[in-house]
Formats: structure tokens, C-alpha cells, sequence
């Protein structure tokens, strides 16, 4: 049985997104068994089957707003968050989902889920809805504003091990986002990571990828540093937002387009979901001994249902001993 730890507090609804995901998932997977950390007298009314569901009560939340992530994550060791990540630490469960704050997951899978030993660094890393309707990995997008070479390099195994055991993609290709798709490109650490990611064995690398090619990408795996790739990605959101405001605005300004929604709705939600990550899951933690998901803030009980079918895929895949299968010993890197 599979033991998924939830941050029942987390996210912008809270326990109504959190409780009824965890039910929906139950129902789906009959391999794993869930324990809430949250609010018992708040859940226990919401709980309409307790079939393979526990509860750890606790009544503090990290707050979506915190301004702080590592003193929250310091002081606030009886939260919902806290308490789910030390039971992931500890070995008590075998994954973590949250919806809470971004940064105070990160924080947390630093300090206290804790690195693997032949890791460098961790890395944020969600999933990318792509044109073809198949999802994409890209990573870093915040947890490190700078990466070297060799760092980039052992975070493209670890991600190239989780598209193949989180979203089941065989032989997935990396690509490095560059400003140009020749060798040669880029800065001075990106040159550097081509050769080491071009020298991996371990990986299938397919080589630079511009940014014109995230949304319809030859690669299964993007990979850059976290300040390049969170700007890549707000762009993205905020670019596709804007999309959607215009499209409205222009069915809005005239009969002949409102006449045209209603032939077009259907297809119209469907291209909408065809661009939604939240049907797949949330953003990974990459890097730590114990795999963490970061479901979207305004996430609702399918799209949390999703993030626990996630977790339970990397988990149920053995993610963590093939990568630590595959990386160098904390000897052999010194």
C-alpha cells in the first residue's frame, strides 16, 4: 500500500479541495492510503467515505500570502504543511501533496525533506501542457536562480527518471532551452551544459531548444536555469490569460461572434483543456529523497485528485531508487 501524506490546509479553498481530492483518489487507486494533515473538526464533516483515510489533526496553515517561507517553515513545525513534509522525512509515508504556498513548499523540501546525498541542488519542475495534448516537463523554474553546468546536468537524469515514471514516457527526449538550437549557443554555462548533457549516457538528448517551441516542443523534458525557466513560464501564463481575455472581448463586440460561440463552445472547452495542466497534476519537487508535488493554489478536487495520481505513479514507478541507480556516489563526485 502506498502511504501519500496531504496538506489538508493548503491551497485557496483549503479542506473543500483537499478532502474531496483525496476521496476521488481513493475511489480511483485501491493501492494507496491517505493521511490528512489538517483541521479534523473541518474534515471529518466532509469525509462521506473514510475507506483507507486517516487524520492528523492540526488546526495551523501556512498562508498563501507568507512573506517569509523560511521562518513559516522554521516556527510553524505544527502545521498542516510542516507535519506532512517531517512524516515524508521520516519515512512515515511515501509521498507528500500540497496546494500550499509555492515557496514554502520549495523551502520545505529543502530543509526538511532534505536532498538526496549525490544531488546538488533541487529544482521546481511542473508540467507543461503541449499541442500535441501530451505533457511536458520544464524545470528549474524558481528554486535556484543560478545553476552550473554539472547541476543542470544530474537534474536532467532526475527529470528524465520522473517523465518516465511520473507521466510514463519512454526514452524521453531533453532539451536545453537556448536562445539558438545550433551547438554553441548561449552563454558560457550553457555551452558548458551541452557538452555535459550531450556527454550523458543516462539520457536522451536531443540538444538546444529555442523558447518559440515550448508550447509545440520536440522534447519531453525542457531543462535551464530557475530564472530562466520562471520567466518562461509566467510568460506563458500570462500571455495565454491575456489570450483568453481578447477572445472573449472579440465574441463580445459583435452579434456575429456570439452567434459563432454558440456553434464553437464545445470546441472551444475542449481547447481549453487541451491547455490545462491541471489535468495532469501539479509541479514536483526534483532532487529530494522523497517525492513531493505542488498542486496548483486554486487547484479543485479533480485537479487534486490528479496530483495525487501523480505522486502515486512516481512512487509506484520506484522513482527515487532508479535515479539514486544512476547517479554518481557522494564519493565518486568528490
Amino acid at each position: 500500500m502506498i502511504k501519500i501524506a496531504i496538506d489538508a490546509l493548503g491551497g485557496d479553498n483549503g479542506v473543500d479541495t483537499t478532502v474531496k481530492g483525496s476521496m476521488l483518489a481513493i475511489q480511483e487507486f485501491k493501492d494507496i492510503e491517505i493521511i490528512l494533515y489538517g483541521d479534523i473538526d473541518k474534515i471529518n464533516p466532509l469525509l462521506t467515505n473514510k475507506e483507507r483515510i486517516s487524520i492528523v489533526d492540526t488546526k495551523v496553515q501556512v498562508s498563501m500570502g507568507e512573506k517569509d517561507p523560511v521562518k513559516a517553515i522554521r516556527t510553524l513545525k505544527d502545521s498542516s504543511l510542516v507535519m506532512a513534509l517531517k512524516a515524508g522525512k521520516d519515512k512515515e509515508v511515501d509521498a507528500v501533496v500540497t496546494a500550499g504556498p509555492t515557496q514554502c513548499v520549495v523551502v520545505g523540501a529543502h530543509l526538511i525533506v532534505k536532498k538526496l546525498p549525490q544531488m546538488s541542488r533541487i529544482a521546481l519542475c511542473p508540467i507543461m501542457p503541449n499541442f500535441d495534448g501530451n505533457p511536458r516537463l520544464l524545470l528549474d523554474v524558481g528554486a535556484n536562480v543560478e545553476l552550473r553546468p554539472e547541476h543542470i546536468n544530474e537534474l536532467a537524469l532526475f527529470a528524465s527518471i520522473t517523465a518516465e515514471c511520473a507521466l510514463n514516457i519512454k526514452n524521453p527526449k531533453v532539451g536545453l532551452l537556448n536562445i539558438g538550437s545550433e551547438p554553441g549557443k548561449g552563454r558560457e554555462v550553457d555551452k558548458e551544459t551541452f557538452i555535459l548533457l550531450s556527454q550523458n549516457k543516462n539520457i536522451n538528448f536531443y540538444g538546444n531548444v529555442e523558447t518559440f517551441d515550448i508550447v509545440d516542443s520536440p522534447v519531453d523534458v525542457m531543462i535551464t536555469d530557475g530564472f530562466s525557466g520562471n520567466m518562461v513560464m509566467k510568460t506563458m501564463e500570462g500571455t495565454g490569460k491575456t489570450m483568453a481575455k481578447m477572445l472573449k472581448q472579440e465574441i463580445k463586440s459583435s452579434l456575429g461572434g456570439k452567434i459563432g460561440y454558440l456553434f464553437m463552445r464545445k470546441n472551444l472547452a475542449r481547447f481549453a483543456k487541451r491547455m490545462d495542466s491541471k489535468e495532469v497534476g501539479g509541479a514536483m519537487i526534483l532532487g529530494i529523497g522523497t517525492p513531493v508535488v505542488k498542486a496548483h493554489g486554486n487547484s479543485n478536487d479533480y485537479a487534486f485528485k490528479n496530483a495525487i495520481k501523480q505522486v502515486r505513479n512516481m512512487v509506484s514507478n520506484d522513482l527515487i531508487n532508479k535515479v539514486t541507480a544512476l547517479l554518481p556516489s557522494t564519493e565518486d563526485k568528490e
